[in-house]
């Protein structure tokens, strides 16, 4: 009867342990198990699937570990000795087969999923879409908006709810991470190349961003807001930002891309439109005039940072 006190006294203490942690996690606020996005909805999905189908491994080794343990005991002298099972064929069968079944249904799995949110891919070509271009600076972010009037904002980017939102990430600073974890995964944005997050917002509100790659001293500021509204909204916040007075042009940015940390958010009524370029550019071509390239040389390098971003991109998709 003692030895029986014994293991439900040790099942209570596990359970009661189990109950707290989960009710403690579920107390928290994890962004990545809070989707707010297509893409990271499929993700979560994902890690979800991974961890129960891998309980399938981890609870009987688990548990076959304790009751070994236990059973083989110093003190337990009734323990049958059986020196000769571990050439049983049987056994071995299982505990070789089930985690070998287990591990390439989750190597399919994952695969399969990888593709599906490949972050260069379109959500659905056939929405209509707006792009939005990204720059890492030292510590900030600048967003450019292309397809509102080339408005500017400085850590602060909003976009409608439901709509496929294509960013293009560079940076004029050392390699960064762009990161909205509601939203969907990591992907890195670099010197001289242009990688593409494709991203849509299933749910109208405010959503934090930041920087997923450590870059210095000014790294733990490096925060932005992603807003994700009704178009009405989203119209009229276009309207009033298309009016602000400050303009980004090729002087202002130069003061703008110096090192500052914890900068607050800021808008620009319009911005050069060959900044964007220009920004990808300097780490890819001299600025002396006798080795300026002609317009079409600029289409076909820009065309090639893309196809390089992509590849890159697909490097690095295991956060995506």
């Amino acid at each position: 009867m003692r030895k029986y006190s014994k293991v439900i006294l040790a099942s209570l203490v596990v359970i009661i342990l189990t109950v707290v942690i989960v009710r403690y996690v579920g107390s928290l606020h994890i962004p990545m198990l809070d989707p707010k996005g297509i893409v990271a909805l499929k993700e979560r999905n994902l890690m979800a699937f991974t961890l129960l189908f891998g309980f399938f491994v981890m609870i009987p080794v688990f548990g076959m570990t304790i009751a070994i343990a236990w059973r083989y005991r110093e003190g337990n002298t009734k323990a049958r000795y059986t020196p000769n099972a571990g050439t049983n064929r049987i056994a071995e069968t299982v505990w070789w087969g089930i985690p070998i079944v287990i591990i390439l249904i989750l190597s399919i799995v994952t695969w399969v999923s990888t593709k599906d949110i490949d972050p260069f891919k379109p959500l659905d070509p056939h929405a209509k879409s707006m792009t939005i271009k990204v720059v890492a600076l030292n510590w900030k972010w600048l967003f450019i908006y292309p397809d509102a009037g080339n408005i500017a904002t400085v850590n602060y980017v909003q976009f409608p709810v439901n709509t496929p939102v294509t960013f293009e990430l560079t940076a004029d600073a050392p390699m960064n991470s762009f990161w909205i974890p509601q939203l969907g995964g990591q992907l890195y944005a670099m010197p001289g190349m242009i990688t593409k997050l494709n991203l849509n917002a299933t749910e109208v509100g405010e959503y934090k961003g930041s920087s997923a790659n450590i870059s210095g001293a000014g790294f733990a500021g490096m925060k932005f807001i992603a807003k994700a509204s009704s178009q009405h909204d989203f119209d009229t916040w276009v309207a009033k930002t298309q009016k602000a007075p400050q303009q980004l042009d090729h002087a202002t940015y130069a003061e703008l891309a110096k090192d500052s940390t914890n900068n607050p958010v800021a808008s620009y009524g319009t911005t050069s439109s060959d900044l964007y370029d220009t920004i990808v550019m300097k780490y890819m071509m001299p600025t002396t005039s006798a080795t300026k390239s002609t317009t079409d040389t600029k289409a076909a390098q820009m065309d090639h940072m893309h196809m390089e971003g992509m590849d890159m991109s697909t490097m690095n998709m295991g956060t995506n």
